[in-house]
């Protein structure tokens, strides 16, 4: 599954549980083991914490190769 900011962050830490603390210590996001992941998308999530557009899609290709990483 390929990575976009649209992915919801509930599914994404449910699909790929180590991709929550990448995203905790490398954006700084909580939100990824909060409530909110049930509805926030990882753009949402990110937008929260004032990340910019390109942030964002930075931050979507930097999961897609940790997971990739991690699968080999």
């Amino acid at each position: 599954m390929k990575i976009t900011k649209e992915v919801n962050l509930g599914e994404l830490v449910g699909t790929y549980p180590a991709v929550a603390k990448f995203l905790y210590d490398e954006y700084g996001l909580h939100c990824v083991n909060c409530i909110a992941n049930s509805f926030d998308t990882l753009e949402a999530g990110m937008k929260l914490h004032r990340y910019t557009d390109d942030d964002i899609l930075e931050a979507a290709n930097a999961v897609n190769e940790f997971i990739a990483k991690q699968k080999q």
